[in-house]
């Protein structure tokens, strides 16, 4: 039982419950009050819960529908590299025959599970085994698997093609790659937080010491990083392990937050501590009934009635199921007429019929329902993959269907193929100033929530990372930076590149004028450009970058797709006016094979061999990766193989992780756009740098950036250019939301560009700027402020043009040098890596 001697006062609970019953909004101190409700309060406190959660079935159009999942329960591993004190599920090597279940015993409990008419495959396991136990990391290599991951996706498919039955994966804590690895695999994942208690952590003796997986700080990245994939998660708070009733409500508030940012959450497990013998804690009491009930009741009042909240039926009596829906639960979770609860062994699953009539004497109806809950079965929750698996089971109201059989299917790419998608012709809505007022049908799905985003700013704004302005003449500051940056440009101290990118007036006119003097010693006076065609092959995307206009639905009026034919003339067609590169990306489209980015290449190479094929960002390699099952060291040299030259190195935004997961629910994380670009590098395929800045970041996130860019060419040599990108807001939905700024100052743009050709010398000898997004009249001002290129002609760019930039979507070779004129400089043509082009074309 938790220790109650600091707990709430009589009064204070009072409080809280009459606040709750008023609807109120309830805060951490109250919700600990709340938990500590008994006796009459914990009766007013459940008829609350009890409201809230009829009023989130009645808008869900399940009204009183009380709902589980009949499965089969695949305890893949029983090691684990964590030491809890109250488990016993995990075991050691030499109490088992395998460290693993091997794919024949899988199947036999799947296939079990399906002729008993589950839906469902629950891979319970413990954490990474194989970084603990040599048996474990020998039986994988003998397997042929790289990791215990490797091995849950392997089977998973196997289940689904074997069997029908879907995956639920639970292999514990998981990065950004990994779970977009097993997202194509599985309809839905789940980890439980248990708790946010560093304590329960940190101090010795404790149920999470020594499990570096219970760390709540990498439990709650996992959690957040399954919401930036859009990946329909199961998560939770095990009560009564020690932790008190202040650090339990922080844990439901935690859990709120992530749910109410990403919407994925798509249950909260209450779960009830049970002591178990031959545990470190098998003499702590049993969590006693009333707490437990204060804590579904309380947990049900702060998620709301969008949340589904879910408690096992079996770590009760079934009598006491009964207390559980007047709590506020609608889930009864995973129940199995075959396999055991692997976790909790001693305590049988309830027979489903008596539920049920337990169920109907309260007027709710027990429904099945399948692994993902009804609102989680469709895009972008559910990889197509999975879509005939999920079609197979589920009827018309997304619950399981009645009489329903789960049966074999492929696990394959959806039928029809890339050319069979179609195209659409772009015939966006304007306003009067330019921006869209259109916008996709899933807008609050994709994006997230818009109120939860401008809270998270707000409150990083109260303490900035950086400074906005400097003084505008030379102070002492100034002249130390920028005398520092005559002598060692590259070797500035942060606090120097933030004066220097920072400064304002007299200073910046120093800053712009040193950065200049650099450029002419690196490059000399001409200004480059290269002839260029973009293809943006499809604008289908799921990602749910917050700053894009262009990304569309499949089903949207806007959006196209083109077919490989269309793709190779656009090709030949660039070639025949000139172009001697062709830069290609496109949306992440869902149905897009993984293949399709080789296919792609070699459709070009072949329609147009001379032309340098510039192709898929960072973001699209990750695609590629998870889509094929390719290592990304393989499938980078298999782009190459194809006929790839190089990658634009988009996708960077701001590469603090803070900054991008407010620009973006669902891109790659920084580390991850680090890995594919070295990678890349280190395979022979050179690549551009980028940064776009101006919407919700600050300037010491510019000069952070600008010192990763640095860190990478020193290691590997492989960029040829830096371009920064302003933020273009007037169609951004993070802008229209009121989250980000209306893009950067030209005063910021001037800076920017500088301090890059600053901190970037010898390293990155070109910096270039965008003209579609400064336009002509700023590209001159950075032109004599350390920029030596111009980019590309373009001849179809789509990206910046949706966002709402009015500088065009071409511009001819006439026009591109011309701005070289403006600047005093002389132009020419350049290929994409920077040798110059013969001057007897006639584009």
């Amino acid at each position: 039982m938790t220790d109650l001697s600091q707990a709430p006062t009589e009064r204070e609970i009072a409080r809280a419950v009459g606040r709750a019953e008023s609807a109120r909004s309830i805060d951490v101190a109250e919700a600990t009050a709340l938990l500590a409700a008994r006796g009459e309060q914990l009766d007013r406190l459940l008829a609350v819960a009890g409201r809230v959660r009829d009023a989130g079935l009645q808008e869900a159009g399940r009204p009183a529908t009380v709902t589980y999942s009949r499965k089969v329960f695949v305890p893949l591993t029983r090691l684990c590299r964590d030491r809890c004190h109250y488990c016993t599920f995990v075991t050691v090597p030499g109490k088992l025959p395998t460290p693993y279940l091997t794919p024949d015993e899988v199947l036999e409990i799947a296939r079990a599970g399906a002729e008993q008419g589950c839906k469902e495959a629950l891979f319970t396991l413990g954490d990474r085994p194989e970084d603990r136990w040599p048996e474990a990391r020998q039986w994988l290599d003998e397997a042929g698997y790289d990791s215990t991951l490797d091995y849950v996706r392997a089977m998973a498919v196997r289940v689904l093609e074997e069997t029908g039955l879907l995956p639920h994966l639970n292999p514990g804590v998981m990065s950004w790659g990994e779970l977009m690895r097993l997202k194509p695999v599985a309809p839905s994942m789940g980890m439980m937080l248990e708790t946010t208690s560093t304590r329960l952590f940190e101090q010795p003796g404790l149920a999470h010491h020594k499990s570096p997986d219970k760390d709540p700080a990498v439990r709650l990245r996992t959690l957040e990083d399954a919401g930036r994939l859009a990946v329909p998660f199961t998560t939770g708070l095990l009560v009564g392990i020690g932790e008190t009733l202040t650090e339990r409500a922080e844990t439901i508030f935690a859990l709120r937050r992530v749910g109410r940012e990403h919407g994925h959450l798509q249950e909260v497990i209450v779960q009830n501590f049970r002591a178990k013998p031959d545990t470190a804690m098998r003499s702590v009491p049993d969590l006693g009934l009333e707490e437990y009930l204060a804590a579904i009741a309380t947990t049900r009042v702060v998620l709301g009635p969008g949340a589904r909240v879910q408690a096992p039926p079996n770590l009760v009596d079934l009598e006491e199921c009964r207390r559980l829906l007047q709590a506020g639960v609608d889930d009864f979770g995973g129940i199995s007429p075959v396999t055991p609860d692997h976790v909790n062994p001693e305590r049988p699953w309830p027979q489903v019929d008596a539920l049920g009539s337990l169920c109907d004497s309260l007027g709710f109806e027990l429904r099945e329902r399948l692994t993902a809950h009804p609102e989680y079965l469709d895009l972008p929750w559910v990889d197509p993959r999975l879509r005939p698996h999920v079609d197979a089971l589920r009827g018309d109201d997304g619950l399981a269907r009645a009489g329903a059989r789960a049966t074999g299917l492929p696990w394959q790419e959806p039928d029809g193929g890339w050319d069979d998608s179609g195209r659409t012709d772009l015939h966006t809505a304007i306003d009067d100033e330019g921006r869209r007022t259109d916008r996709r049908g899933d807008f609050d799905a994709v994006y997230g929530d818009w109120q939860a985003l401008r809270e998270k700013v707000a409150s990083e704004a109260a303490q900035p990372d950086g400074r906005d302005t400097a003084p505008a003449r030379l102070d002492s500051a100034a002249r130390e930076a920028l005398a520092a940056a005559e002598r060692d440009p590259a070797g500035v101290t942060e606090e120097q590149a933030l004066t220097l990118i920072t400064a304002d007036g007299d200073a910046l006119e120093a800053v712009t004028r040193l950065a200049d003097d650099l450029r002419r010693d690196a490059v000399g006076d001409v200004v480059t450009y290269v002839v260029n065609r973009n293809i943006n092959f499809t604008n289908v995307c799921y990602t749910g970058c917050r700053f894009c206009a262009f990304a569309q639905r499949k089903t949207d009026a806007d959006a196209y797709t083109l077919s490989m034919g269309e793709v190779a003339q656009r090709a030949a067609e660039a070639v025949q006016v000139g172009a001697t590169e062709v830069c290609v990306q496109g949306g992440i489209h869902p149905e897009l094979p993984g293949t399709a980015y080789f296919d792609i290449a070699r459709e070009i190479r072949a329609a147009a061999p001379s032309l340098h094929i510039h192709a898929f960002s960072p973001m699209e390699v990750i695609n590629g990766v998870s889509r094929t099952g390719l290592p990304l060291r393989e499938f980078l040299t298999e782009l190459r193989a194809a006929g790839v030259d190089s990658l634009p190195g988009t996708a960077a935004e701001i590469l603090d992780d803070d900054i991008r997961w407010v620009l973006t629910k669902g891109k790659l994380p920084a580390q991850q756009w680090i890995e594919v670009i070295t990678t890349a590098h280190e395979v022979g395929l050179p690549t551009t740098s980028t940064m776009m800045y101006g919407h919700v970041d600050h300037p010491r996130h510019w000069v952070g950036h600008l010192r990763t860019i640095a860190e990478i060419q020193r290691r590997t040599g492989g960029f040829t250019e830096f371009v920064p990108l302003p933020f273009v807001h007037q169609n951004a939905p993070v802008y229209l939301a009121g989250v980000a700024r209306p893009g950067p100052t030209v005063r910021d743009n001037r800076a920017v560009h500088a301090v890059a050709r600053i901190m970037l010398h010898g390293l990155i000898d070109n910096i270039q700027c965008s003209w579609v997004k400064l336009g002509p009249e700023v590209c001159t001002q950075v032109l004599n402020g350390g920029v030596n290129d111009l980019g590309g002609t373009l001849m179809e760019e789509t990206i910046s043009r949706m966002a709402g930039s009015t500088n065009g979507s071409r511009k001819s070779i006439a026009e591109l040098e011309q701005m070289a004129t403006l600047a005093g400089r002389p132009a020419a043509q350049r290929h994409t890596t920077y040798d110059r082009v013969a001057q007897d074309r006639t584009a």
